[in-house]
């Protein structure tokens, strides 16, 4: 691996480890990401959409470490602690849908939708929804209704489960459904967040798992330094962002972000209409 191909791999994780946790779209800025730096011409597409998956296992592993505590707690409680039997279990139903719609639709949305205008398309539409989400939040006058994890039914899981598959389109962001619909379906910032990060836990693992297997034949040891750069940056970064969103939720809304997206993807759209910048496939 020469210099150049080792400084795209580390930006590259540097971008996922940066976007995960922040309901900015981690997939959305790797396709864009990718496209300024060529990547897939570096190792092939077929090799870049796998590299792009696996070093979501960086930015678990960060949430892991951040909440070792509490993970160990749940898993030492599974057989005698009914709140840890409950996490665990709405984790796997919010986990379902994503899930599900991804193995039926995943070849489809990768062939249609990994490419920069419907990026920025949907970087657009997620922050005019932030937006709205929290205008609403700011004219109702009703505390949420969930202010813990812990106090989430079945149905709140499912709802956030639906919510976290609109992120299948690349650009719509995992974190950002599940903290927004979160929200919407009446958990406090806090717990929504929180929630959100829990569940990339089996999300991400199962996606990095079923690509790594599923692609295993365009795979070689040689291969190893690439995934490697990549997801020891994500973990660093992821590690740090997701320490700082904690700290930023508690004082602060989410509407930052949803102007970064839309100023973003009108970017993305101008500059590919005008010319000005040549967004590969």
């Amino acid at each position: 691996m020469d210099i150049i191909l080792a400084l795209k791999v580390l930006i590259m994780g540097l971008v996922e480890g940066f976007t995960e946790f922040l309901p900015i779209s981690s997939t959305g800025h790797l396709i864009l990401a990718g496209s300024l730096l060529d990547f897939s011409a570096a190792i092939t597409r077929e090799k870049a959409e796998v590299f792009d998956i696996a070093i979501q296992a960086g930015a678990i592993l960060a949430v892991c470490w951040e909440y070792r505590t509490r993970i160990g707690a749940v898993l030492r409680g599974l057989p005698h602690d009914p709140r840890a039997r409950k996490l665990v279990i709405n984790l796997a139903i919010a986990f379902m849908p994503a899930a599900i719609l991804g193995l039926a639709f995943n070849r489809m949305i990768k062939d249609q939708l990994f490419a920069p205008l419907p990026v920025a398309i949907a970087l657009i539409v997620g922050g005019l929804i932030i937006l709205w989400v929290e205008r609403r939040n700011k004219n109702r006058v009703s505390v949420a209704r969930i202010e813990s994890v812990d106090d989430m039914s079945a149905l709140d899981a499912l709802k956030i489960g639906f919510a976290q598959a609109f992120a299948l389109i690349p650009g719509t962001s995992r974190s950002g459904g599940a903290i927004i619909g979160g929200m919407l379906f009446g958990l406090s910032r806090k717990a929504a967040t929180e929630f959100s990060f829990f569940l990339a836990i089996p999300t991400l693992f199962a996606a990095t798992i079923y690509s790594l297997y599923k692609d295993r034949a365009l795979l070689s040891a040689a291969d190893i330094p690439l995934f490697s750069i990549g997801t020891v940056a994500a973990f660093v970064l992821a590690f740090l962002c997701v320490r700082w969103l904690l700290r930023y939720i508690s004082s602060h809304d989410f509407t930052v972000f949803a102007w970064y997206r839309i100023v973003f993807g009108l970017v993305v759209v101008v500059t590919g209409y005008m010319g000005w910048v040549t967004w590969a496939h």
